[in-house]
Formats: C-alpha cells, structure tokens, sequence
C-alpha cells in the first residue's frame, strides 16, 4: 500500500516537472518571436526617423539628389514619341 502511494506521488512529481519544462518551452518560444518582432518595429521606426531627417535636410547632395529624382520623374512623365509621329496608313 505504502508503495503504491510513492509510486502514485513520484509520478504526479514527474508530471508536474514535465508541465513546467514544456511552460518553459512555449515562453522561450515566445519570447523569440516577440523579441523578433520588436526588433523589426524598432528597424522600421528608426528607417522613418532617419528619413524624415534626410527629407527636411539642406545639405547640398541631399538637394542635388532631389533635382536628380524630380528630373527622372519629369522625364518618365514625358511620352516615348510624340502623338502625332504614327505613321499615315
């Protein structure tokens, strides 16, 4: 009878230890994935302070880049031939 009953304890021991290892698991598991996702919200947050910063910025290569992109835009905008260019049929 007495057996029984520290069989019957040291197994409820064994599973509780087994519950806890595997809690453990799953917050260490967890943890990653929230770290990971901090990590990309921190990135992507300081990405937007630090081109804020360049947007607003006066430095000469900043403006030169700026003329350079609107210069690019503009010409992109323009069509590839003129309209009436089409050969008569």
């Amino acid at each position: 009878m007495w057996l029984f009953l520290v069989v019957l304890g040291a197994v409820q021991i064994y599973a509780v230890r087994e519950l806890l290892a595997a809690f453990a698991l799953f917050v260490l598991g967890f943890g990653a994935i929230a770290g990971l996702v901090f990590s990309v919200y921190f990135l992507q947050k300081a990405w937007e302070a630090a081109v804020a910063r360049v947007a607003i910025s006066q430095n000469r290569l900043v403006l030169s880049a700026r003329r350079t992109v609107a210069a690019l835009e503009d010409l992109a905008r323009r069509p590839v031939r003129r309209p009436d260019s089409e050969p008569a049929r």
